[in-house]
């Protein structure tokens, strides 16, 4: 059976927005086993959104922790400094967010720091307010994140570097700084349709998912392998994490039990998100780590 790594998600927003436990959090959290630990984003809570969080009602459109979010890339930086061997993942950033020069040398600064042990998960959100905050297209979000990562991975490779896309103009210019790991951090897409599981399969490491009915995340995942073949790429490089959002009130069992069944779909990896699903930083990880070694023991 193939290994699956287990992660979990840092204290970052909600009423486990609290920066005093992310080091000990996650230097207990790497001591206690886990492989991975991660961190999402989130840019801004709107009182009266214009889209749905899936799963969400108009009079809740979003869960109520959005509105509490430490920044990722921090988070993960304080974690990079309290650990030596887990990796460091984002799960995910919303790319067109971010000015992407400015998110290369965060990422690449984050890499050198963690010894090489990042993860860059990027997505395109689905909140058009904070497209609008920032001053970018939401209508053409598929696109720059296109563009981005002909800059992520120009930026990484090539010195002198320049770029001339539809969105952004990068004059030729030397950019010394270099990630620890070649040609760059591994980058993993979100999303959960069939067109962003194609990029994944074009343009990816492999698909920073969450945990769907096991039919259609199957469905999913073969379509980012037939487009990874239609690509001239080769789908068995792909690899598969997943985010599970765990709803209030689940027991560990019940963790462990999910961690089971995306552990025999032949997944890479999974982490438990706990945000939702308890209040303290504490119980999160003591809840996390039960789930752990039920899942070890069977």
């Amino acid at each position: 059976m193939k290994i699956m790594l287990v992660g979990i998600a840092l204290p970052q927003y909600g009423s486990q927005a609290r920066a005093e436990s992310i080091a000990p959090f996650a230097r207990d959290a790497e001591a206690a086993g886990f492989d991975t630990l991660w961190a999402g984003d989130r840019a801004l809570a709107p009182v009266a959104p214009g889209t749905l969080y899936p799963g969400c009602t108009p009079d809740r459109p979003y869960p109520p922790e959005f509105t509490t979010f430490l920044d990722p890339l921090a988070v993960l930086t304080v974690a990079a400094t309290a650990t030596v061997r887990a990796r460091l993942g984002t799960s995910t950033l919303i790319a067109p967010l971010h000015p992407p020069l400015l998110l290369a040398r965060s990422l690449t600064s984050l890499d050198r720091i963690s010894g090489g042990r990042l993860d860059v998960g990027l997505g395109i959100g689905w909140l058009r307010e904070e497209y609008t905050a920032v001053g970018a297209d939401f209508s053409r979000r598929g696109e720059q994140l296109d563009e981005i990562l002909d800059l992520l991975h120009g930026i990484w490779t090539r010195d002198p570097f320049r770029h001339e896309g539809k969105r952004w103009t990068v004059p030729e210019a030397r950019i010394g700084l270099r990630p620890v790991q070649t040609p760059g951090p591994p980058v993993h897409l979100g999303g959960t349709s069939e067109a962003a599981l194609r990029r994944v399969g074009r343009r990816a490491d492999g698909w920073a998912g969450v945990v769907l009915p096991p039919e259609y995340a199957a469905h999913l995942w073969d379509t980012a392998r037939r487009a990874a073949r239609d690509a001239g790429r080769d789908p068995d490089a792909l690899r598969r994490t997943l985010r599970y959002n765990v709803p209030p009130g689940t027991p560990a069992e019940s963790i462990a039990e999910v961690l089971r069944t995306v552990r025999d779909s032949g997944a890479d990896g999974c982490f438990p998100d706990l945000h939702r699903a308890v209040r303290e930083p504490d119980e999160a990880l003591e809840t996390g780590i039960r789930a752990l070694q039920l899942l070890r023991e069977g």
